[in-house]
């Protein structure tokens, strides 16, 4: 993976991460650096998926693509969350 390849994945994180903790209800005890490494894990899981299933390159907007990392994103904020309610 080349530089550009790394900045691009992210940003990406960053806009998923984000997208995903606004999809989760309340308020949520993570931090925004969790928020990012949630997002950008969503982001390269949620491309695997939507390639295992043909529709990570379509024409125009991947919407399909940006909804699976967004779920994937507002999964892992509230699994992030909840592990650290519980300590």
């Amino acid at each position: 993976m080349e530089i550009d390849g790394i900045i691009s994945a992210i940003v990406i994180g960053i806009v998923i991460g984000v997208l995903g903790r606004l999809v989760v209800p309340g308020r949520q005890r993570i931090g925004i650096l969790w928020t990012i490494l949630v997002g950008i894990a969503a982001a390269l899981i949620g491309s695997a998926v939507a390639a295992a299933f043909g529709v990570a390159d379509t024409e125009g907007v991947d919407w399909v693509e940006w909804l699976v990392q967004i779920g994937l994103a507002a999964l892992g904020v509230a699994a992030l969350d909840r592990a650290k309610a519980g300590r």
